[in-house]
């Protein structure tokens, strides 16, 4: 599984990517975590607000920081 945290490296995109750790350290998972900052990529989501949450190609969330219990929902 890969999860990606989309965004330019501000506080809440590292909030995020610390949940989406949590999140998976809670699930017992080991996954690949990205940080996707280069705007292009960013845009070729379909992605317009950040902090965003991919899961294996598909935003969950977008442009606010997801609980580490929300991000659990997302880890199967």
């Amino acid at each position: 599984m890969i999860v990606k945290v989309l965004g330019g490296g501000c506080k809440n995109c590292e909030k995020l990517y610390a949940n989406v750790e949590v999140a998976a350290k809670n699930k017992g998972l080991e996954i690949t975590i990205e940080k996707v900052t280069d705007y292009k990529d960013i845009v070729s989501y379909g992605v317009m607000k950040t902090p965003a949450l991919v899961v294996d190609e598909e935003v969950k969330v977008s442009g606010r920081v997801a609980k580490p219990s929300e991000i659990e929902a997302f880890l199967v």
